[in-house]
């Protein structure tokens, strides 16, 4: 089963999203030691989208969002982040580019014993010229911190070290970390896959309105297909490193994308990190 790949999604506000991607992926191949991880991928992503990225553990999930900012290098194909093209890049301009991509991983990548404030000041760390983590912040590097802090829901615990934070409000600090840097693309890896269905819809709704409020796209790794069904406007599927499901996600279900996990007990002959076992729910 094959779904082909749809025309740029439409929101539910009916507001059709811009034709030009700022994310283009074409024919993307990517061998870690002959061995093939990714095989003529395609993907676009355009501006105020959320896109869930979804396949079986091995799949190539994490290795397409490596590729996105040069961590995953490719044998073939062509992959170009506002209008750069990755694959050609210094080492200077790769990281202008990196500085552009926000992410957010499952671990959260805090440091535990800083504040939160700290925390998120490190996502302008590219442009804060002279400053540092000693105190070298300056009064608008802060208040544009305190800003994303509030934004997210967790300005009142902008002292509080890291550590002390439960999951979600963990999470929380990492999106605001990550709209520190300005980003023109946001990547969440799998990011509420240790959290609560609770947390999750909440982190999953934080993401989503960033996507529609400033239109940065955000690609989002998933397992649980309800919150893909519930906070995306488009599903790309993987399965054995090709994208075989890409549509508009009014136009899918649960159903139609257990394709992705046929045979998942075979799927692992890639070499992407490890992953949950995926949780395939018919949607309530």
């Amino acid at each position: 089963m094959t779904l082909s790949p749809a025309a740029p999604a439409i929101r539910a506000t009916g507001a059709e999203i811009p034709t030009t991607p700022l994310v283009s992926v074409r024919g993307l191949t990517v061998a870690y030691d002959g061995t093939p991880v990714l095989e003529g991928v395609d993907l676009a992503l355009h501006a105020g989208e959320m896109v869930a990225l979804l396949g079986a553990s091995g799949s190539g999930k994490s290795t397409l969002m490596r590729s996105l900012t040069g961590f995953a290098p490719s044998a073939a194909g062509q992959v170009t982040v506002a209008g750069r093209h990755v694959g050609g890049l210094r080492p200077r301009e790769m990281r202008h580019l990196r500085s552009d991509v926000g992410q957010v991983f499952q671990q959260f990548n805090l440091i535990p014993r800083m504040s939160v404030l700290t925390n998120v000041l490190t996502g302008g760390l590219y442009n804060a010229g002279p400053s540092n983590l000693v105190g070298g912040f300056g009064r608008e590097q802060r208040m544009r911190a305190m800003h994303y802090l509030d934004r997210v829901g967790i300005a009142h615990k902008a002292t509080a070290p890291a550590r002390s934070l439960s999951g979600g409000q963990q999470q929380r600090v990492a999106i605001a970390r990550a709209l520190m840097q300005q980003p023109r693309l946001i990547l969440a890896d799998e990011p509420v896959a240790s959290l609560d269905p609770k947390l999750a819809d909440s982190v999953l709704g934080l993401l989503r309105e960033i996507a529609v409020t400033d239109g940065i796209p955000v690609l989002v790794s998933l397992h649980v297909l309800p919150l893909a069904l519930r906070y995306s406007d488009r599903i790309v599927g993987l399965r054995h490193g090709r994208v075989i499901v890409s549509a508009p996600t009014s136009e899918l279900d649960a159903e139609r994308l257990a394709v992705l996990y046929d045979d998942e007990q075979d799927d692992q002959h890639d070499h992407d990190a490890p992953e949950e076992a995926p949780r395939v729910h018919h949607r309530a």
